[in-house]
């Protein structure tokens, strides 16, 4: 096991640390996260049974996925930096934006997804496995 992911948002009202390893990091085209990012794309990592802490009052909004999943966006209402995301129907998976972490460098992208969506101006690691949409799950 690495050692712990920690970060927050830029004023450092809400902060965080993950103890565990992602189960992904990945870039998403998705015009969802063009809207959220203010760019071409975000840029995730996922973890699933990690411990996780965090402080602070984030504000958040609910929005659905594609497939319908409900995800819940964590912000800081302070300075506005988006900082994670939960899915309610699945309590144990906990996605931080790469972006929020104190050492930014430990995001290595796998994966794109939503390469459907991208503008041809963002261009993304041409190692990265591609996805039109989402990749079939296991």
């Amino acid at each position: 096991m690495s050692q712990s992911y920690e970060g927050g948002c830029a004023c450092g009202a809400i902060r965080y640390a993950v103890v565990g390893d992602p189960v992904a990091m990945n870039d998403c085209q998705c015009r969802q996260c063009q809207y959220d990012s203010g760019t071409g794309h975000a840029s995730y990592l996922t973890f699933a049974g990690a411990k996780v802490a965090l402080s602070g009052a984030p504000s958040s909004w609910d929005c659905s996925g594609d497939g319908g999943t409900l995800k819940r966006r964590a912000f800081c209402a302070a300075c506005g930096t988006p900082v994670y995301l939960t899915f309610p129907a699945m309590p144990d998976v906990f996605v931080i934006r790469a972006g929020s972490l104190d050492d930014p460098g430990r995001y290595k992208p796998q994966m794109v997804l939503w390469t459907a969506a991208g503008p041809a101006w963002d261009q993304l690691d041409p190692a990265a496995a591609k996805f039109e949409r989402m990749p079939p799950g296991p």
